[in-house]
């Protein structure tokens, strides 16, 4: 039993389901408080500090989400454009990874953007190394944000951002209002985990097993699990310096602990990867791979790196014992954290060819390549679920698939026709399999944009959402019109002897040239934001009319020839051309979305500039 799918949960973002599901541990556990106390006696009242615990930390998960959904919503599209433009070497690379992961906060994001633009063609998989790199060093934002101690106004912080976001009319103020009320609520959750704790102070037991913890193989194991379980190294990293706060946790265990959250992190990028081309994977395994490699050549260092970040980090005057342990580990855990991850980038970033190269031979390309493959199954090639959290960017992968689809509906249609004109029966049965392929795809099109629409969506990612869908269904529509329509008379043909002139048979290829053209412009126009294709469609229209008229002529004039079934002959060969310009009204139907979409850009863009 799928117990996300049972509390309503499925498709909402892993971290979102662990804070909701300690809230639900909490609601469970809240009548046994008094007992659990009583039980624990007056010393540990363990019932209270459990609830105040899972509260605490249910507040901190969902606090990040909520910032870092508002985060990705207000900069994702930008995000993304930085992205596709900035890499033109390794070192700007390494910067624009850095710089776009700390606004979306999630490296395993955007490794997967990367993927994207090396399956699209747009970069090799070497330039993607730098920016894979760079990603770790935006990761560290966060625990620098978290090491601030800021919990004194984390409630007001809360009430403004509540207030923004209830209040404003436009949407980016609405978002900024939900990033700082996120903010303020993962400020009060490391607040309540931290009063939580503080009793612990004095419980043997407890500071027994954070003594265990000193062992760094120990910290980056626990460390690397609790990170692939709720799939955020900076959550991780955050309650580290929570326990800190409390110190509990020493400088050099810290480290550890977050040289295991590097590790944990690599499960999404590599959940994300199955069954994904082979530049998914390759991602996956050079991020897996910078990561490990990277704490192996630290883990020796761990006690000079502790000395080096001691070093330059704020010093707490006038206190000693474990109360100057918890005021100065936290900067220093977030400190050794940045340090770290640079210094890798740093060290790495010379060899991107050879780590190009060590994994391109460990994986190899795919005899046929991944795009064939998956057209071919209808596997999904750029639906990656990770990405259902940033809008902008979900919608940017579906546009792919939906052109992946569109290739394989358009190749579908070329190599039918002649099989509809001279083939045989088993060939036509072949061109009615073919179509399984498209139904697939589109089943998971729909499913994976149905995904996106429960997400928080601005107004025009509602329209373009709804256009997707649109341009999806049309595009199915093609690959039925001619699995059941286009085979039947194929079918017919063969039935009634019907024996297609040379001349007929020019003119239905002709006009076939066309509404093929038609299906490839319309793909381009909604997939690339191209006016050009939709205006050459439009002027595509007229040639359909006048070649449907010209056959009309030619199909009546043979009427009166002395041919056997000429009538049969004259009905399906009409019922051809009537379903191919059906055909051509899904590419007009899809043409039109696309001009609807690059009208409303263009409008977007001219308010910007105004409002600017």
């Amino acid at each position: 039993m799928d117990l996300s799918k049972t509390l309503g949960l499925h498709g909402v973002s892993v971290g979102r389901r662990v804070a909701l599901l300690l809230l639900v541990a909490l609601a469970v556990t809240l009548p046994f408080g008094d007992a659990l106390a009583a039980a624990g006696g007056k010393e540990m009242k363990w019932g209270n500090m459990s609830m105040q615990l899972l509260g605490g930390l249910a507040l901190f998960l969902f606090g990040m989400e909520q910032m870092a959904d508002a985060l990705k919503a207000v900069a994702g599209e930008r995000m993304k454009n930085i992205l596709a433009k900035l890499t033109h070497n390794r070192i700007m690379g390494a910067a624009t990874g850095a710089f776009v992961t700390a606004i979306i906060q999630s490296s395993s994001v955007t490794t997967v953007l990367v993927v994207g633009f090396v399956t699209a063609g747009l970069m090799s998989f070497s330039q993607t190394l730098g920016i894979i790199f760079g990603a770790n060093i935006g990761t560290t934002i966060t625990a620098q944000i978290v090491a601030f101690k800021v919990t004194k106004v984390a409630l007001l912080m809360v009430f403004v951002g509540f207030s923004m976001s209830f209040v404003s009319s436009k949407e980016n103020i609405k978002q900024y209002g939900f990033m700082l009320m996120g903010l303020g609520l993962v400020f009060f959750g490391m607040n309540v985990m931290s009063g939580a704790m503080k009793p612990l102070r004095s419980y043997q037991p407890f500071l027994d097993l954070m003594i265990s913890m000193e062992s760094p193989m120990v910290g980056i194991l626990v460390a690397a699990g609790f990170t692939g379980l709720i799939q955020s190294s900076s959550a991780t990293t955050g309650i580290v310096i929570v326990m800190a706060s409390q110190g509990f946790v020493t400088l050099p265990a810290g480290i550890a602990l977050a040289f295991g959250a590097n590790i944990g992190t690599c499960v999404t990028a590599l959940l994300a990867s199955i069954g994904k081309p082979r530049e998914a994977v390759r991602a996956a395994l050079a991020h897996i791979m910078f990561n490990t490699i990277g704490v192996v050549l630290w883990y020796f260092f761990i006690p000079a790196l502790a000395d080096f970040v001691t070093w330059f980090s704020p010093v707490a005057e006038g206190l000693s014992g474990m109360d100057k342990l918890a005021a100065e580990t936290p900067r220093q855990i977030a400190n050794a954290h940045t340090v770290f991850n640079t210094a890798n980038t740093i060290i790495f970033l010379p060899f991107t060819a050879v780590f190009a190269t060590v994994i391109e031979k460990l994986l190899p390309d795919r005899v046929g390549g991944a795009e064939d493959a998956s057209t071919a199954t209808g596997r999904p090639l750029y639906l990656n679920e990770i990405l259902i959290t940033t809008p902008s960017l979900a919608l940017d992968a579906a546009r792919r698939e939906i052109k992946s689809l569109g290739l394989r509906v358009n190749l579908m249609l070329t190599e039918s026709m002649p099989t509809i004109l001279k083939g045989d029966l088993k060939e036509l049965k072949e061109v009615e399999k073919s179509d399984v392929a498209v139904d697939k795809m589109h089943a998971g099109l729909i499913e994976y944009l149905g995904k996106i629409s429960r997400g928080n969506l601005s107004t025009v990612q509602s329209k373009e959402l709804m256009a997707l869908i649109n341009v999806a269904d049309n595009l199915e529509g093609i690959g039925d019109t001619i699995e059941t329509n286009l085979v039947y008379l194929g079918e017919q043909r063969l039935a009634k002897g019907i024996q297609i002139s040379d001349g007929t048979m020019e003119s239905i290829n002709s006009f076939h040239e066309l509404v093929t053209r038609g299906v490839e412009l319309s793909i381009r126009a909604i997939t690339e934001d191209d006016i050009d294709s939709v205006k050459e469609l439009k002027k595509l229209e007229e040639q359909i009319e006048l070649r449907m008229q010209e056959a009309a002529v030619h199909h009546v004039q043979r009427l009166t020839a002395d041919e056997p079934s000429r009538v049969e002959a004259y009905s399906v060969e009409m019922d051809i051309m009537d379903k191919l310009r059906l055909i051509f009204g899904n590419s007009k139907a899809i043409s039109r979305q696309a001009e609807s979409l690059i009208g409303l850009q263009n409008d977007l863009a001219y308010e910007k500039a105004v409002n600017n």
